[in-house]
């Protein structure tokens, strides 16, 4: 719940070197194409922090051989090697013994060498071979890819050198998260790298964490079914570490359609020891995790997917609803929109709670497939609440967007009222801050402000009040007045709405005395300024 009050805090950099990690992909440029620098930086950074959890381990365990109080006290030589040596003493920590010629350090001290490329990519392999023998699912996330590129010796020592700096070790800031914060800070800037074709793997820190903050995914199963790199369980995690929780009280589960963004969400969950199965596959046609039931869906698909073959879609599909007396499609091959909210819909658990990025036109969309099955959800209460966001909070896409909150607990539980004859919308597309000419992102404080309204209205002991041109508790009876229609702004007025009552004559006449005293100010200050000039 938010707090009331509270400092909007202003939008900042989520590291403080920003500069020096830009600098790293000074060497590769001109050799890599610049939306394949996090193939090579991520893996790099990947390598590195099990590298140094490993030497960390290892340290911790020769100081415990040597402390007396200690239970692994001793002086026997074969002892301490058999300590230091016990893959078991490795994995209880959530690391592995590390062959040499994939350290880091190795790495480091044969950086000047003619075949440091090969040692990179033997370090890869070697790395990959060792962790999958304990974690399968990451077998494939380290492909030898330093060889075969246009990098020379001289730029990939380059690299080697930089990352070896201890600003960039979590070895040496073990409290700071360094390196899933370079990862990070990567991610979102290989997106404004790419362009468009981000967006496959890359959603806005500051939607993420609205998202999450809005459904307060704390225990149970969470589910991405278009996972990109993994920022929403990223974030999911971040939530519950605040709340008192520990990633053993959940379950991770996604679907990338991208074999290189898998790679990427793998690596991504490994730094932060997380558990996962993901699978490799197109969510709406290849559905992977049938048989999941997740308590809380968070993802951001692609906007307004045409011709998506939606003829290949199942005989019978379970996912497809089944609207009572309709010969209407419920699908349709101009947009995929509405087909992820059926399948997200049916990977719900009964208690389940779901948000999904989605493009403004789902909110309003008249294509059959689309219109009925949004009659249908509303008309079945399944449609919670809905977020207008502002304008150029994503780096990869002009598209206007909007937060769709499904529920299975609109009738209430212990946590939540009954709420099923109502949806609340909320205008936020006025809020954000504008940290470039290109890209606006939404403060803490208004983060806090969006959840805080949805949970005071959510929740059973909240105190919600309808404000006018930002939040609204409208009644199904209402929304299916409007035609059906989604937008906020239907709903929760216009704050200038006053202004247009009044009478358009008067409005004139007050613009037009504005007008005449900028004019005569202006006029005084040209005969003071070529008065000034006849003095010289």
């Amino acid at each position: 719940m938010a707090k009331k009050n509270k400092e909007i805090t202003k939008p900042k950099a989520d590291i403080d070197f920003e500069k020096d990690l830009w600098g790293v992909a000074n060497e590769l440029r001109g050799a890599v194409a610049e939306n394949q620098y996090k193939d090579y930086v991520l893996s790099l950074i990947f390598l590195k922090h099990m590298s140094e959890r490993y030497e960390v381990r290892r340290d911790e365990l020769l100081q415990l051989v040597s402390e007396p109080k200690s239970n692994y006290y001793t002086k026997n030589k074969k002892e301490i090697e058999a300590i230091v040596s016990d893959p078991d003493e490795y994995l209880s920590k959530n690391t592995y013994i590390i062959p040499i010629e994939a350290t880091w350090q190795y790495l480091q001290d044969n950086a000047e060498q003619d075949d440091i490329k090969v040692k990179v990519d033997d370090a890869f392999e070697l790395l990959e071979n060792t962790i999958s023998q304990y974690r399968p699912e990451l077998k494939g996330i380290l492909p030898r890819i330093f060889v075969k590129s246009q990098l020379t010796a001289k730029q990939t020592t380059g690299l080697i050198n930089l990352f070896s700096n201890q600003k960039f070790s979590e070895k040496y800031n073990p409290e700071s998260d360094v390196l899933g914060r370079i990862y990070e800070y990567y991610i979102g800037r290989f997106a404004i790298a790419e362009g468009s074709g981000a967006g496959q793997f890359f959603t806005p820190g500051c939607i993420v964490r609205l998202l999450v903050e809005m459904l307060e995914p704390l225990k149970g199963k969470i589910a991405d079914l278009a996972c990109g790199s993994g920022g929403m369980f990223v974030q999911s995690m971040k939530f519950i570490n605040a709340h008192g929780g520990t990633k053993k009280d959940i379950a991770i589960y996604g679907q990338e359609r991208y074999d290189g963004t898998l790679r990427l969400a793998k690596m991504n969950l490994a730094l932060r020891d997380l558990n996962f199965q993901l699978e490799l596959g197109d969510s709406l046609l290849q559905d992977k995790l049938a048989d999941l039931k997740a308590d809380y869906i968070i993802m951001n698909p692609p906007f307004n997917v045409s011709q998506w073959h939606p003829e290949d879609l199942p005989e019978n599909d379970p996912r497809l609803f089944k609207i009572p007396e309709s010969n209407d499609p419920v699908v349709t091959d101009g947009n995929a929109n509405y087909m992820w909210f059926q399948t997200v819909w049916s990977h719900l658990s009964n208690n389940g709670n779901a948000g999904i990025v989605m493009a403004n036109g789902a909110m309003t969309s008249n294509n059959k497939g689309e219109r009925n099955v949004r009659e249908y959800m509303i008309n079945q209460s399944m449609i919670d609440c809905i977020v207008r966001l502002p304008d150029k909070l994503f780096l990869t896409t002009g598209i206007p967007a909007c937060l769709f909150f499904l529920s299975k607990t609109r009738k209430g539980n212990k946590q939540h009222r009954e709420r099923k004859d109502e949806i609340l919308f909320i205008d936020a597309s006025k809020l954000g801050e504008m940290v470039n000419r290109k890209l606006r992102v939404l403060t803490d404080g208004e983060i806090e402000r969006i959840a805080g309204t949805y949970h005071e209205w959510r929740n059973i002991k909240g105190k919600y009040e309808d404000i006018k041109a930002y939040c609204k508790s409208a009644s199904i009876e209402d929304v299916i007045k409007q035609d059906y229609k989604l937008t906020p702004g239907i709903y929760v007025g216009n704050e200038d709405a006053e202004i247009d009552e009044v009478p358009f004559e008067e409005r004139m006449n007050a613009l037009k005395k504005m007008l005449n005293e900028q004019f005569t100010k202006s006029n005084e200050m040209q005969q003071r300024i070529e008065m000034n000039l006849s003095k010289l």
